[in-house]
């Protein structure tokens, strides 16, 4: 395991976690990468660290470049423990070693590791002198724990961005320009609509600090490393935290006996006449953390359930969980679904709905099957209130 020399004297010491698929109930199914930073100046200093299990592999990378027992100063810029894992071991190949990390930072790595290092606390504007460059430290809390920061070396030009611009993507390449593009803007994409969505506002604030930078490579601590298409991903940042919609429907339903289903293509026919670009998921195969990603974009979010023992089907209950806690704004939504002998399924997703301060444009519940005048109906319906 080699480190890789991302500026002159700066290294990714990382951790490559291949077969990753599941991240805190988001579907990975590239894998992720845990990247670690190591700076080799008059003071070694580790840029946060990996999953413990991945440990051994990031001892290996920093060995190909120094003595692990060297590294005087550590940077923890987020206590989570993809970032944080391999820290305990750092300290104990060097008891001495210096913690840097947020007020919150430090009380919450003493709260993961019961442990009682040489902690130094840093707020913003905060620098470490590092000997011929140094570190100035942004915090940024609630992007997206209360203790996250980013740091920022002016001579290298380096942004340390902790989870901002990060994806979840398993790779031997390390660079935008080494990896195709799309691929990563889709995982980028897929990221912020499940981990960084609910904290736009903080994102906002983020970015206007970190325009004032004179940003050469943006490190940030999933994925890959930013150098060729900076300009590219903060704009998409920008609009993502915009809450920035395009002209998009989403449909998304889950059906018993197959009514709800011919509902949803129904609507599906109002939008296509509309000239919206539409996506249509049957929750029976789609998982909500893919969804998540289309969510982010999209203008109308409709969702349908069939009437589930005076609820709604769990599969539904669990997708409007997710998207409410992580709380797209300014969005419209048609609701629908069918019933045999309980109408709960449209005052449960109305409910849903309302907290999610969606506009809801219309309501449809049709009892048993519909027919196709039904069908027609509904068609008519959606499309004179798109």
């Amino acid at each position: 395991m080699k480190a890789r020399e991302i500026e002159k004297g700066v290294y990714w010491v990382g951790a490559i976690d291949w077969d990753l698929r599941n991240f805190h109930g988001y579907l990975t199914q590239r894998g992720s990468t845990y990247n670690a930073y190591l700076i080799v100046d008059e003071k070694i200093t580790l840029v946060d660290s990996v999953k413990s299990y991945l440990a051994e592999e990031m001892f290996q990378r920093i060995s190909s470049i120094i003595d692990p027992s060297k590294i005087d100063y550590i940077v923890c810029n987020h206590v989570e423990m993809d970032h944080s894992g391999a820290i305990p071991m750092v300290v104990e190949k060097n008891p001495n070693v210096k913690v840097f990390a947020s007020p919150k930072g430090v009380s919450g790595l003493k709260a993961h590791y019961k442990a009682n290092w040489n902690f130094q606390e840093v707020k913003s504007g905060d620098e470490i002198n590092l000997g011929s460059d140094k570190i100035q430290f942004l915090l940024t809390p609630m992007v997206h724990w209360p203790d996250n920061m980013i740091g920022y070396m002016p001579g290298k030009k380096i942004l340390f961005s902790n989870d901002a611009f990060g994806q979840h993507l398993a790779s031997s390449e390390r660079f935008d320009d080494e990896y195709p593009l799309d691929i990563v803007m889709e995982e980028a994409r897929k990221y912020y609509a499940n981990i960084v969505l609910p904290y736009s506002s903080q994102v906002r604030k983020a970015l206007e600090d970190a325009a004032k930078l004179d940003i050469k490579i943006i490190a940030n601590s999933h994925g890959i490393i930013w150098r060729k298409h900076i300009p590219e991903i903060i704009k998409e940042y920008s609009d993502w935290s915009s809450n920035t919609v395009a002209k998009k429907a989403l449909i998304v339903y889950d059906t018993m006996w197959g009514s709800t289903a011919k509902i949803a293509d129904a609507i599906y026919d109002a939008f296509e006449r509309k000239g919206y670009r539409i996506y249509k998921y049957n929750l029976q195969q789609n998982h909500i953390s893919d969804i998540m990603t289309e969510v982010l974009s999209a203008e109308y979010i409709c969702v349908g359930s069939p009437t589930l023992n005076k609820s709604l089907l769990p599969s539904v209950a669990a997708f409007l969980t997710y998207m409410q806690g992580l709380s797209p704004k300014n969005r419209k939504t048609i609701i629908f679904g069918s019933y045999g002998w309980a109408q709960q399924n449209i005052k449960d997703l109305e409910m849903y709905m309302n907290n999610c301060e969606f506009e809801i444009k219309h309501k449809i519940n049709v009892n048993y099957i519909p027919d196709e005048l039904q069908l027609e109906q509904i068609r008519k319906e959606v499309f004179e209130v798109l």
